[in-house]
């Protein structure tokens, strides 16, 4: 059943609802694979995120973090907490600016990590399978294809007559 995921007139389901489903397929399946790691797919994303850019010399911040994630940074200071009562990552404060939350992994974070990155590089492969591989033109296609709906901003959505409606004054007019 498609109801919410179909539009006027069309056969079958919408591209946004693939990409909603394709999208819990895949975070549903890095949970699993990283759950004996004892990292969700969230927390995962965070310590594989930090573990390239520490490779690259960078010590992220976590708002730094957040932007590289898509991950709100009220969330990304929740994983980073849980993440520091592992023993994964230190928080630290920036020399340069007090009110910026530096992180880093620890040796243990480290560790985990790169065993929960050979995790997912493995699920990526069999996911990936379908379209002939990682290293598959299909594949380089599927990925320029998503960079450049991820990169590309929505415009700002036009308001509702519903909500024209709500902010009409006692009179009808508009302000």
């Amino acid at each position: 059943m498609y109801s919410f995921g179909m539009s006027k007139g069309s056969p079958g389901p919408t591209p946004g609802f693939l990409v909603w489903r394709l999208a819990n397929k895949w975070r549903v399946a890095v949970d699993r694979a990283v759950a004996p790691l004892g990292l969700t797919h969230a927390q995962y994303s965070l310590v594989a995120s930090l573990y390239g850019m520490q490779r690259a010399g960078e010590r992220p911040s976590q708002r730094r973090l957040a932007d590289h994630t898509g991950l709100e940074a009220l969330y990304v200071s929740k994983l980073a907490r849980a993440l520091e009562s592992a023993g994964h990552i230190e928080r630290t404060r920036d020399p340069r600016d007090p009110r910026a939350v530096q992180l880093r992994l620890t040796e243990q974070g480290e560790a985990v990590t790169r065993q929960a990155v050979a995790v997912v590089q493995d699920l990526h492969r069999q996911l990936l399978e379908p379209l002939g591989g990682l290293d598959a033109p299909r594949t380089s296609a599927f990925t320029d294809e998503l960079v450049l709906l991820l990169d590309t901003p929505l415009a700002p959505s036009a308001p509702s007559t519903e909500n024209s409606r709500n902010t009409e004054n006692s009179q009808g007019e508009t302000p």
